[in-house]
């Protein structure tokens, strides 16, 4: 336990929590998005089970670092790049994320407005939108352990920083889902984003790397002049976005 009284370790800790918390950015936007299909009653409960799914799928992965560095061998040639395991989560994962980005934006564009439905229907709801967060949780779980994987040489202290962030983007899941489903040039902003991450997914998935201050730069920047519009325009009445039902 004499590393608990090294500075270095301190220093790890913050700069890995800061990490996790901007890696988590994407994660916590998705979750909001998707959870805003369920009834009221039920959108805490759908943020709160996928930040706590996002957490120890990251845990589970950080003690399994053998596997998860494993998966970067590769296993075969395609369009004269190597592809690992790794590669091919991330390129199934960007575009699924292409696709479900694209197809969110349609429906609230153009999509048909639906009734709320039974209770039957609004759990299998609950479930579709669970699942869905699974699916990129995983994603983006792996993505983040093999960046942060090489910044400490305790597991302990990864462990930390990432129940830390979580914790952060669990007080603060629900003013950023607020926010998102209020303005709906932001709701389009953020699905936005997604397209964008998901492209960088497909593209570090072909070895393409792309460093993320470019993507969260831009996000911020994006943020930025929409808060303007915001400022500028509070006194106009929104359109209404469609929120259709799973």
């Amino acid at each position: 336990m004499e590393w608990l009284s090294d500075p270095q370790v301190w220093v790890a800790l913050a700069t890995l929590t800061a990490l996790e918390i901007v890696l988590g950015v994407d994660s916590v936007i998705f979750i909001s998005i998707l959870s805003g299909k369920l009834p009221v009653a039920e959108q805490a409960r759908a943020r709160t089970i996928g930040l706590t799914l996002a957490m120890l799928m990251r845990i589970g992965l950080l003690f399994s670092i053998t596997w998860v560095m494993g998966l970067t061998t590769p296993l075969f040639s395609l369009f004269g790049k190597e592809i690992s395991g790794r590669d091919i989560i991330l390129l199934v994962g960007g575009l699924f994320l292409l696709a479900k980005s694209t197809h969110e934006i349609h429906e609230r564009l153009e999509g048909e407005a639906h009734g709320g439905g039974n209770s039957a229907g609004r759990r299998a709801a609950f479930g579709a939108v669970i699942t869905q967060i699974v699916l990129l949780d995983i994603v983006f779980s792996l993505d983040s352990v093999i960046t942060v994987v090489g910044m400490s040489d305790h597991i302990a202290v990864m462990v930390a920083a990432v129940m830390i962030a979580v914790g952060f983007m669990m007080v603060f899941a629900r003013a950023i889902s607020d926010f998102v489903h209020k303005h709906p040039t932001v709701k389009i902003l953020a699905l936005s984003f997604l397209l964008l991450i998901g492209v960088t997914l497909i593209a570090e998935g072909f070895h393409h790397h792309i460093p993320k201050g470019y993507v969260y730069f831009a996000m911020a920047f994006s943020m930025f002049v929409e808060f303007l519009n915001l400022r500028s325009t509070k006194k106009s009445k929104p359109v209404e976005l469609r929120e259709p039902v799973l």
